[in-house]
């Protein structure tokens, strides 16, 4: 299969449009749970499996992207500037702040404080001297794995440093992407994509995959970060307008 659009490989794309698909069943659930009359435990072990599966896959997806891009620039230039990837981290950081401050004003108990946004955009700026370096990379992001899983066992009597996975008492929050573990995950995906596509370039044979869902898949994917900022609010208007829930008043 040939790229999809300039400098794009469509398996890329379709598989974070998976990840999108994975985003949208699940917060569609969760909205008739919370606000409609759906009895299901999102909490049990195959729902949280489901969550971290397509969160992993989507903030992996976001470090082999970085491979892609840093490799696309070298073909032009022998030093990559610093400066696009700090555009790019601070921009989705402020969406993320944009997420923190309606989630602040609507629910305010659980406002997102440090979400899947605020993570990669901290991971973009971070990542930067790790991209050419795929065994450094590897190395960082297991131990940042491990650093997370140790952190997530522990409470710490503030929450200065909860973006990097030190968690308070009592802490709630509708979506939380700390540095430790999720930094590693985009590590691992800049480790991957070295090695899948090494200067840029598909470094394996694709299957002959149908047409269909494939190409509305990576369409999803081409429009994920859009998607991502909106989807809620479209999703809350269509299961109101159902009739399927009810905003407490």
């Amino acid at each position: 299969m040939r790229r999809s659009g300039q400098n794009r490989f469509p398996e890329v794309d379709a598989l974070r449009g998976c990840a999108v698909v994975m985003m949208l069943l699940y917060h569609m659930l969760f909205d008739l749970v919370f606000f409609g009359n759906l009895k299901m435990n999102l909490f049990s072990p195959f729902w949280r499996g489901y969550v971290l599966s397509g969160a992993s896959l989507f903030v992996g997806l976001a470090g082999l992207s970085l491979t892609l891009s840093f490799s696309r620039e070298r073909k032009h230039r022998n030093v990559v500037p610093f400066s696009k990837y700090l555009k790019r981290g601070l921009l989705l950081l402020f969406y993320g702040m944009v997420i923190t401050l309606v989630t602040y004003l609507a629910l305010p108990e659980s406002y997102v404080r440090f979400g899947v946004l605020h993570c990669i955009g901290t991971s973009v700026i971070l990542a930067y001297p790790f991209i050419p370096r795929p065994w450094l990379s590897l190395l960082g992001g297991l131990g940042s794995i491990v650093a997370g899983y140790f952190l997530s066992l522990k409470i710490f009597p503030f929450s200065f440093l909860l973006f990097l996975g030190l968690k308070p008492p009592r802490f709630s929050t509708l979506d939380y992407f700390p540095l430790f573990p999720w930094f590693g995950v985009v590590l691992l995906g800049i480790f991957a994509g070295n090695f899948l596509y090494p200067g840029g370039e598909r470094g394996f044979t694709l299957p002959n995959i149908p047409a269909f869902p494939f190409r509305g898949l990576a369409f999803l994917g081409r429009h994920s970060l859009t998607i991502y900022l909106f989807h809620q609010p479209v999703i809350l208007g269509l299961l109101f307008l159902l009739g399927l829930i009810r905003f407490p008043l």
